[in-house]
């Protein structure tokens, strides 16, 4: 059971429109040499350059609807208005949807459509708008987000990311984001480099997830058991990767708060790559009931008092 704080203060974030348009011109001049996610690749996607991420400044959305599928405070009752942006800044070997990850899925968007998007899916009484793998795009989206205020937004805007932030991109989402969703998924480099071509990962997400905490602090559920700000931290627990787990789990409940709304993910299914060859042979199987107790014990161990065992 989760604490459910009441609040009569609006249900988003308020950035002045002024400040709004200062952020959009910083954001937008990282394309010219884009560093906005933890690659820092420098291609000049404004002349329509690919990053690591394989997207140029083209937006495209694979899909957007309802999703009942989240964790219960951000699903609701309604559920989470999910956009789901095309391509990612990871490349995981394990990945569940490589083809929007990869951009082989997805329809070409500006930044108005995304806003009538968003303002549809509040339409339909969905609790929040969930951007699902939003990085790469952030110049856009905040544009979007902001078009979407003037029009009448009113819901808070989830950044459901993969954790390979920079800490100069996540600043300036500052008073713009409401929920910090991130996928939390290494604590090594070797392993962050070998399954998701992601050097400095820890680094990375370590710094991002204390600057996403002092931005919207823990997670805030109202009393109809729905989240308004905060963060929720995912984790996937990787079979042979018990170890990665413990060292998330610690600094979270020591470095970023006991408090932390913390989903320890148990579906994890050999998939994309891995099944491939005999070269990611250590996360080839599911992960074990035994990993998994482990999992929980160990955060229960450190102080977490917002564990959820999946949903």
């Amino acid at each position: 059971m989760y604490d459910c704080v009441s609040t009569n203060q609006p249900s988003y974030q308020q950035l002045p429109l002024s400040e709004f348009h200062s952020r959009i011109r910083r954001l937008e001049n990282q394309y010219q040499s884009c560093t906005l996610c933890g690659h820092a690749c420098n291609v000049d996607r404004q002349a329509d350059e690919s990053g690591r991420c394989g997207a140029d400044i083209t937006v495209n959305v694979a899909s957007y609807a309802p999703h009942h599928g989240e964790e219960r405070p951000i699903r609701g009752i309604h559920g989470s208005g999910t956009i789901f942006i095309s391509h990612c800044n990871l490349s995981c070997v394990f990945c569940q949807n490589p083809a929007i990850s990869r951009g082989e899925r997805g329809s070409p968007v500006s930044p108005a459509e995304i806003a009538e998007m968003a303002l549809e899916l509040q339409e339909q009484d969905c609790h929040n708008i969930n951007f699902v793998t939003p990085t790469h795009h952030t110049p856009a989206l905040v544009k979007s987000i902001r078009i979407a205020r003037e029009r009448g937004l009113s819901i808070p805007i989830v950044w459901n990311c993969s954790g390979y932030e920079r800490l100069e991109t996540l600043r300036l989402l500052d008073g713009i984001v409401d929920i910090y969703m991130p996928d939390i998924k290494w604590a090594d480099d070797t392993a962050s480099r070998r399954y998701s071509d992601a050097p400095d990962y820890w680094k990375l997400a370590s710094t991002g997830l204390t600057e996403m905490h002092r931005q919207v602090g823990t997670l805030t559920i109202d009393d109809r058991g729905i989240a308004t700000s905060g963060v929720l931290v995912r984790h996937l627990v990787m079979p042979n990767h018990i170890e990665q787990t413990k060292q998330i789990l610690k600094y979270i409940a020591n470095e970023v708060s006991p408090e932390t709304y913390v989903n320890l993910m148990s579906q994890y299914r050999p998939q994309h790559r891995v099944l491939q060859g005999s070269a990611y042979e250590q996360i080839n199987r599911s992960i074990s009931a035994e990993e998994y107790q482990r999992a929980i014990e160990y955060a229960e161990q450190c102080g977490l008092s917002r564990v959820n065992a999946d949903h």
